[in-house]
C-alpha cells in the first residue's frame, strides 16, 4: 500500500457505531470502531503500501519476565546468528483469490505473503489483508515443508491482523514474542519476509525510525484502504510480500509485524507492535477461539499540540472526548460500566503510560476479554484509580 505525510491528530476510536465527523473547518476524524485509533487529516499526503505481493494470474514463547531484549545491540556476526534463528518461524503465505473479469469472467488470481509460528500446534500470525478474501491458503515452512487448505483461526476486526492454523502439527518453531511497549527510536532491528512474493525468507537490517505513526494503507489498485495507528516506522527494507513477517530486535525477539511501506519515500516501512496482539493469541491457544478485547471509548491521543489546544495539565495520555453530540463512553460498554466519563484523561493501563508505550488500543489488546485492568485517570484536578472488565468485541 501507499502514505501520504500530513498534519495528524491521533484520535481513539473506541465508539461503537460511528462514522467520519466533521469537526470545525480542516478536521476530519474517521472512527473505525472500539479500541483502535482515527485520525485527523489535513494538509499534504504520503501514501502507504501494503506489502502483500500480488501475482499475476503449543505454548506460546512470550518474552521472560523481567528480561528486555530492546536493550540489546548487534554485534559482529550477530545478525546473521539472530535471522538464522528467527527464519525457522517465518513462513510464506501463497493465497488464490477469485477475481472477476471485465465480461462477467472469473478467474483464479494468487498473492504472497508472511507469516510468523506462533505456537507448535500449528498458530500462524500475519496481517488481515494478506488472507482477505482467499478461496484457499498455503503456508511454507523455512525447510520447504507446504501445507494447503490452511484455514483462518481469527481475524482481528480493527486492526490488519489474522490468525491461521495449520491441523496436525505439534512441533513447528515458534518465534519468541518481545515486548514493543520498550522499544526505543534508533534501536537496532532486522526485517524478515517473502519479498516480492518470490524470495523467501530476506533479511534486511535498520533501526526503529519513529513510534506512534498513524497512517493510511491502500492496496496496489486504490481500491482498498485502511487507517493505521501506533505504528512503528522502521529503515530496514521492507518489500512487496513482507506483509505478516517480524520486525526484530537483537535479542531476536519479534517486536512489530510488517505490514505497509512507501512507494514515494525510501526507506520507510511501517510495522503493528506485537504487544497488540498477544490478548487475542492466548486466547486462541487456551480455547481456540478468539475475540478482540475493548474499553468502549473514543477519544484524542494527547500530545502537546493537543494539550494547549484543549487546555489539558498533561501532554501524554488518552482524553476521552467526543468532538460532537455523542458521549465519548460506549453506553453499556466496559468503560461505562466502570464509571468512566466525558473529559476523563486516562494516563496509565496497569502502570503502563498511555502514549509513551502505546496507544490505549496496543496496551489494552495484550488482555483477554474478562480480564480486569486498572486505569489511571485524571478527573477535576485529581488522580483516581479506575478497575474495568474488558469486554470482547462484536461487529
Amino acid at each position: 500500500m501507499e502514505i501520504e505525510n500530513k498534519k495528524q491528530e491521533n484520535m481513539v476510536s473506541e465508539q461503537e457505531g460511528m462514522t467520519k465527523r466533521v469537526v470545525g473547518k480542516k478536521k476530519f476524524p474517521w472512527v473505525v470502531g472500539l479500541a483502535s485509533f482515527a485520525i485527523l487529516l489535513a494538509g499534504g499526503s504520503l501514501v502507504l503500501s501494503w506489502l502483500s505481493y500480488n501475482k499475476a494470474s503449543t505454548p506460546i514463547t512470550f518474552l521472560d519476565s523481567g528480561t528486555d531484549g530492546n536493550s540489546a545491540n548487534f554485534v559482529e556476526g550477530s545478525i546473521a546468528d539472530v535471522a538464522e534463528k528467527v527464519s525457522e518461524s517465518v513462513v510464506s503465505i501463497v493465497t488464490s483469490t477469485k477475481v472477476s473479469g471485465y465480461f462477467g469472467n472469473s478467474y483464479d488470481s494468487e498473492a504472497a505473503g508472511t507469516g510468523i509460528v506462533v505456537s507448535g500446534d500449528g498458530y500462524i500470525l500475519t496481517n488481515k489483508h494478506v488472507i482477505d478474501g482467499a478461496t484457499s491458503i498455503t503456508v511454507i515452512l523455512d525447510n520447504g515443508t507446504s501445507y494447503d487448505g490452511v484455514k483462518v483461526a481469527a481475524v482481528d476486526p480493527l486492526d490488519d491482523v489474522a490468525f491461521l492454523k495449520i491441523e496436525g502439527v505439534s512441533d513447528l518453531k515458534a518465534a519468541m514474542l518481545g515486548d514493543s511497549k520498550t522499544i526505543q527510536v534508533g534501536q537496532q532491528v532486522i526485517a524478515v519476509g517473502n519479498a516480492l512474493g518470490e524470495y523467501r525468507n530476506t533479511v534486511t537490517a535498520g533501526i526503529i525510525s519513529g513510534t506512534r505513526r498513524s497512517l493510511v494503507a491502500t492496496d496496489s489498485t486504490g481500491t482498498m484502504s485502511e487507517q493505521l495507528s501506533d505504528m512503528i516506522q522502521t529503515d530496514a527494507a521492507i518489500n512487496s510480500g513482507n506483509s505478516g513477517g517480524p520486525l526484530v530486535n537483537a535479542a531476536g525477539e519479534v517486536i512489530g509485524i510488517n505490514t505497509a511501506t512507501s512507494s514515494t519515500a525510501e526507506n520507510m516501512g511501517f510495522a503493528i507492535p506485537i504487544s497488540g496482539v498477544k490478548g487475542m493469541l492466548a486466547q486462541l491457544v487456551e480455547t481456540g477461539a478468539a475475540s478482540r478485547t475493548y474499553l468502549g471509548v473514543y477519544g484524542i491521543e494527547i500530545t502537546a499540540e493537543v494539550a494547549k489546544e484543549y487546555n489539558l495539565p498533561v501532554t501524554t495520555g488518552a482524553y476521552l472526548y467526543s468532538p460532537s453530540n455523542y458521549s465519548a463512553i460506549l453506553a453499556g460498554g466496559p468503560a461505562a460500566k466502570a464509571g468512566l466519563q466525558d473529559k476523563d484523561i486516562v494516563i496509565s493501563v496497569n502502570g503502563v503510560k498511555v502514549g509513551e508505550a502505546g496507544s490505549i488500543s496496543t496496551l489494552v489488546g495484550e488482555y483477554k476479554p474478562g480480564d480486569v485492568v486498572q486505569l489511571a485517570v485524571l478527573r477535576n484536578g485529581g488522580e483516581i484509580a479506575v478497575n474495568v472488565e474488558l469486554g470482547a468485541y462484536t461487529e
